[in-house]
Order: C-alpha cells, then structure tokens, then sequence
C-alpha cells in the first residue's frame, strides 16, 4: 500500500510542500531568495526516496549544490553580460535616446504606444524593475504636461517591459527555461518576440479602457532627468540589444532551414559570443558618451556585475531547486495521475506556472519551477505535435499571473507610480493578468494552426 502511495502521491507532496516552505520563506519570514531557494532544494532532496536510497543523506546536499554550479556555468556569463548592457545603455544615455527618438517620431497622441515600445524593446536586456525605474519619469512629464492619461502611461511602459522579461531570452526566466528544456536560444528569442506582438497591442487597448474608467491623479513629481546622448542615433542606441538577437537569431534560422550549420556562423551565433559583441559595442557607447579611459570604465563595470551576479545566484538557486524537483518523481506522478485524461500541456504548462506564481509571488521561480516540472512529465523525448517552445512560452505568460503583495514587481510600480495598493490592483494585477491569459490563449491557437515541427 505505501509503495503505491509512494509512486502515486508522493511526489506530489513533496511539490506542494515545498512550494509551501518557499512561499513561507520569502513571503512570510522575509529569507533572501537565494538562500529560501537553496533550502528548498535540499528539503526536497531530503524528502526523495530514491535519492536517499542511492546516495544517502549526503546525496541530499551534494545533489542540489552540483546543480546550482551546473545551472551557473550555463547561463551565469550571458546574464552579466545583459546587466552590463543594460547599465551601459543607461549611463551612456542610449536608453532614454531610444525612448526620446520613438516620442518625437510618434507624437504626444502616440506617446502611450511610444512607452510601451520602449518597454518592449529594453527589457530585453535589462531588468523589469530597472526599465520602470527609467521609464516612469517620462510617464510622469507626459502626464502633468498634457493633465491626462497618467493610468495608460503606467500601464504602457509597465505591461511593455513585463511581456519581454518573461518571455524573451537573455532575462533569467526565459533564459534558464530554454536551459532546463533544451531549446535553442534562438528560436526562443524569435519566438518570444513574434508571440508578443498582440499582447503588447492588447496592454494599449486595456490600458485605454482603465485609463478611462479610473480617475488616477498623478501624486509624485520627479525632477529626473534621464541622460541623453543627443549625438547617438536611434539605430546606434539599439544596436546593443539588437546586434546578439540578429546573431543568435540568424544561426538559429540557418541551422532550422537547412538542418546544419557552418561552424563560423555557429561561432559568431553562439549565445556567449553573440553577447559579447552586444556588450562591446555598449562598452563602446558608454566610454564615448562620458570620455571613459580604460580604468574608469573597468571601475564602473563593477556595479552592474554586482547585480548581475546576485541575479546569477537566484537564478541557479531556482535551477537547483527546478533540478531537484524533477528528480522527485513529478513527472511519473502527474502521468499517472492524468492517465486516461484527454489534458493539452500548453494550459497544463500555464496553470503550473501561475499557481507558482501567485503562491510565492517571483516570476522567475514560477517558471524555473514549472519548467523542470514539464520536462520532468515529459522525459527525454519532447513527442509533441509542436514546437516545446509553445509550452515554454506558455510557461512565461503564466509567470505573470497573478502579481500582487507578494511580488517585489507590484511594489515597484505602485511606489514609483505614486499608487496606492487598491489602485495597484486594479491596474497593474489586472493588466498582466489579462496578459497572461491572452497569451497563453494565442499559445494554445498556435499549437494547432503553426506547430512548427
């Protein structure tokens, strides 16, 4: 009787527990998530039979280290690298260029479109909290200037910036789901960008109708004034992030079409070697912009290292656990437990995602967890009649739903908004909840009209 409870139910408490125990840690008892998310894989190690069984306690402290370093050797240079870029758009004035050339391009009555594409397009490289940090200003200028529309400002610059952090490489999510999961990095770029197109359409459209229904004053006036870099052109500012999405994306395509790939084109389409070039070129900017020798550039490299390598350590605690967790015997479970059940993973793959979500509260946990929990369900052979990037994008939009107390994201934006919770709520929790499920809906369409296999 227990071997079969054992088979059947175990792991399935050992998930739920331990989502539990991460959800207790970083929400409730305020532990550093790195330190929570190592806990947690080690809890689950404990909890594993045949984990204990082959390796014995021991293994339950040696299994998730040896993951957290194999995580980290993956995706530990790119993520510098992408923090670097970020800060050098930034403080070589590349960054409020861009979003200063698409308002005078687009005009005061296309600011809002404006804003969400500047979100759009930094997230990429840089971090959600730090996009809004940037961006919120100007929402702010816009709206005193003109005494309207400051609920469609938010909204624009925070749902443009939200879509690409969670499902477009090289921010850690996407980054280490397409790890997890074997994809290249490539087609998830490609794809992350090509399936965001209507959800950021859909962000202006649900902006308008809360922008019209909420009568939200703007109650912070900041005196920033983000650096311009006035002698960069728009495509100069750009070329940072666009270069290593051109680069990856190129090799991706080549080796799709024709099943191969010349080993220079391999080279040069290399996520860490693709990046590198990105960040030169940012390097580049940034020492033009501020007149930087060789050692005052190096020196200030080293702030935006610091944050990237505190992303890192989060990141790989989140793989150790996702790790651990696939080891558990999840995936076998879930087979069985859905066995005769007619289930689509793409929804499946989205409600793992967002219950994580709104339990603990990161989206990148969320989709670190729930990507080790679909590979676990699937094994080594991805049998689908599509794409697995449709559930990994799948994964990313349900990482969005739901934000609120308990995700540092929701503070941000309503803090730097000037927001109360309630107004919080019914703008920025409704925003990325219709995101999400928009998105996971377009997922599932496309699985069945372009399966890409």
């Amino acid at each position: 009787m227990f071997s079969i409870f054992h088979a059947v139910y175990w792991p399935f408490v050992i998930l739920l527990s331990s989502i539990g125990l991460v959800t207790l840690l970083i929400s409730k008892w305020r532990f550093h998530p790195f330190i929570a998310l190592v806990l947690a894989a080690v809890y689950v190690g404990l909890l594993s039979p045949d984990l204990i069984a082959e390796g014995g306690l021991v293994a339950a402290l040696e299994s998730p280290m040896q993951a957290l370093g194999t995580m980290a050797g993956n995706i530990a240079w790119v993520i510098a690298l992408a923090a670097i870029i970020g800060s050098a758009m930034m403080e070589s004035g590349a960054a409020a260029n861009i979003v200063n050339q698409l308002l005078k391009t687009m005009g005061e009555k296309r600011a809002s479109l404006a804003l969400m594409l500047a979100g759009f397009i930094l997230s990429v490289p840089v971090f959600l909290d730090t996009v809004f940090f940037l961006l919120i200003p100007l929402g702010i200028t816009l709206a005193l200037k003109t005494g309207k529309d400051y609920v469609l400002y938010v909204t624009a610059i925070g749902g443009g910036a939200a879509i690409t952090h969670s499902i477009v490489p090289p921010t850690p999510g996407p980054l280490i789901m397409a790890e997890t999961m074997g994809i290249d990095l490539g087609i998830v770029i490609l794809t992350g960008l090509a399936l965001g197109i209507l959800p950021a359409i859909l962000v202006i459209w649900v902006g308008k109708k809360m922008n019209r229904r909420l009568n939200i004053p703007v109650r912070i006036h900041s005196n920033d004034s983000p650096k311009v870099a006035k002698e960069l052109s728009l495509s100069l500012s750009l070329a940072p992030i666009i270069l290593p999405i051109i680069l990856i994306g190129t090799a991706s395509l080549y080796e799709a079409i024709t099943g191969q790939i010349p080993e220079g084109l391999a080279l040069i389409g290399n996520k860490n070697a693709a990046m590198a070039a990105g960040t030169g070129l940012a390097l580049y900017l940034w020492a033009r912009s501020q007149n930087l020798g060789a050692n005052d550039l190096w020196t200030k490299i080293g702030k935006p290292l610091e944050i990237g390598g505190l992303i890192i350590l989060i990141t790989s605690a989140g793989g150790a656990y996702g790790a651990m967790i696939g080891q558990s015997g999840i995936g076998d479970a879930i087979k069985q437990a859905t066995a005769g059940l007619d289930l689509h993973l793409v929804p499946l793959a989205w409600l793992i995602a967002a219950v994580l979500k709104t339990a603990q509260g990161s989206g990148t946990v969320a989709m670190i967890s729930s990507a080790a929990i679909i590979t676990a369900l699937l094994g080594n052979n991805f049998d689908l009649p599509y794409h697995p990037v449709y559930l990994l994008m799948a994964m990313g939009f349900g990482s969005l739903f739901v934000s609120w107390m308990n995700d540092s994201a929701f503070w941000v934006v309503a803090r730097m908004s000037g927001l109360t919770e309630k107004e919080a709520l019914k703008t920025w929790t409704f925003l990325l909840a219709i995101i999400s499920l928009a998105g996971m809906l377009q997922v599932w369409l496309l699985t069945w009209i372009i399966p890409l296999v």
